[in-house]
């Protein structure tokens, strides 16, 4: 009991002292806090940022991005391939299993890495310059009218007022994704030569089969597959479970070996800071206060202990992840879908800790790192919700245990 007393005294005086500290700082003027400063170990090659704008398309733009880093790692050079031109093959798809299931299944803007890779595989893939998806004008996408219409759409079908399915749904629905992105093309030139999207994705080298997605969690068996039970996994695609500690042993190797990886995360928490370029997960000690200590702790204003969690002007103590703790911010909708991106590296900060550096598609407009972002090992190990690897980026133990 001594020692408990005395680790919550040790925790108020840092609270007391690190809030003396904060307010001594305001007083400052013209002096900087030193900031996080990131020396990277390790980076992979990668093509550069986009913005998805006013769309739910990042699974598009990150699994793009990496396919298109994946050109780079065999050499076949830098290509700007179209978002959009697997968003508008998905919403193509959704509409016909919704209708199927009668409206009992997710239907709007998201979608998982994997949609790429099944869409890839059926119908492949074509250039920006081909297909860009801005029919309306736009420079970027903006897609809050058109997801409005498409769900009203598919509902109204779904009503079935004329008893039967009319046999020109389809066509109509294809019809506001033509008005809303344009026509996809059949053919199409590029770089001197004329290509259908399927002999364009057969001529690049890279094939779907080769990409595998790998998460880890406690409530279905390991070195097993499962279908993912997210909202946004309409297609119900399966990934293959691991410990968590070799789901990061994934992360690095692949990273240290020259993969780069794709990523489905949650991007929710207060600590994942967009503007200053740094996602944490802090030690959230203090939370396990109670009674007088507890009382003290509340006195503080909503901006000190604010201040004591979330700012990031030096390197902070983070919370141990564990495959416990995981698992219970899964299980308790704490750790959510909420957005996919592109690891290309590995640094550390001036600490030691380490982080990883994640490519985003939210424009170049964040802080200094342009686009990119760095998140510390824990919160990767806390609010991961799968990575997607080409198959030999696999350490050799683990692909034998999933049969890979």
């Amino acid at each position: 009991m001594k020692k408990v007393i005395c680790h919550i005294t040790l925790i108020l005086i840092g609270v007391a002292i690190s809030v003396t500290s904060l307010n001594g700082q305001k007083k400052k003027k013209g002096e900087e806090p030193e900031g996080y400063k990131f020396t990277m170990e390790t980076t992979v090659p990668a093509t550069p940022v986009k913005d998805q704008h006013r769309s739910g398309t990042c699974w598009s733009f990150a699994a793009t991005s990496f396919i298109e880093a994946e050109l780079l790692r065999i050499g076949e050079g830098e290509y700007d391939l179209s978002e959009m031109y697997f968003v508008r093959k998905a919403y193509e798809m959704k509409a016909d299993k919704y209708v199927r299931m009668h409206g009992k299944t997710n239907f709007g803007s998201g979608g998982l890495a994997m949609d790429v890779l099944h869409i890839w595989k059926e119908f492949g893939m074509v250039p920006n310059e081909a297909y860009d998806g801005l029919a309306q004008g736009d420079s970027l996408p903006v897609h809050g009218e058109m997801d409005a219409v498409l769900k009203g759409y598919v509902d109204q079908v779904i009503k079935n007022r004329n008893r039967t399915l009319t046999k020109v749904w389809k066509e109509g629905y294809n019809g506001i994704l033509d008005a809303y992105m344009g026509v996809v093309p059949d053919k199409f030139d590029y770089d001197g030569s004329t290509y259908t999207p399927t002999s364009f994705a057969d001529g690049l080298g890279l094939n779907p089969e080769d990409y595998v997605s790998i998460g880890s969690f406690t409530h279905q068996p390991f070195y097993a597959p499962f279908i993912l039970e997210i909202p946004d996994n309409w297609l119900w695609s399966s990934i293959d479970n691991v410990p968590l500690d070799e789901m990061m042993e994934l992360l690095d190797h692949a990273l240290k070996t020259g993969y780069s990886v794709c990523w489905d995360a949650d991007v929710g928490e207060k600590s994942y800071d967009w503007k200053k370029g740094v996602a944490l997960m802090p030690s959230t000690e203090i939370e396990d206060l109670s009674g007088l200590e507890r009382a003290r702790w509340d006195e503080l204003s909503e901006s000190e202990q604010q201040a004591l969690f979330y700012d990031f002007s030096t390197p902070k103590k983070e919370r141990t992840i564990t495959q416990e703790s995981r698992q219970e911010m899964f299980d308790n909708y704490q750790t959510t879908d909420d957005h996919l991106m592109h690891i290309t590296g590995i640094a550390k900060d001036q600490a030691g800790n380490k982080f990883y550096l994640v490519k985003n598609s939210w424009g170049t407009g964040n802080h200094i790192y342009k686009g990119y972002q760095y998140v510390s090992e824990a919160y990767m190990r806390a609010k991961t919700i799968f990575f997607m690897v080409h198959r030999e980026a696999v350490p050799v133990t683990m692909a034998e245990k999933l049969d890979l």
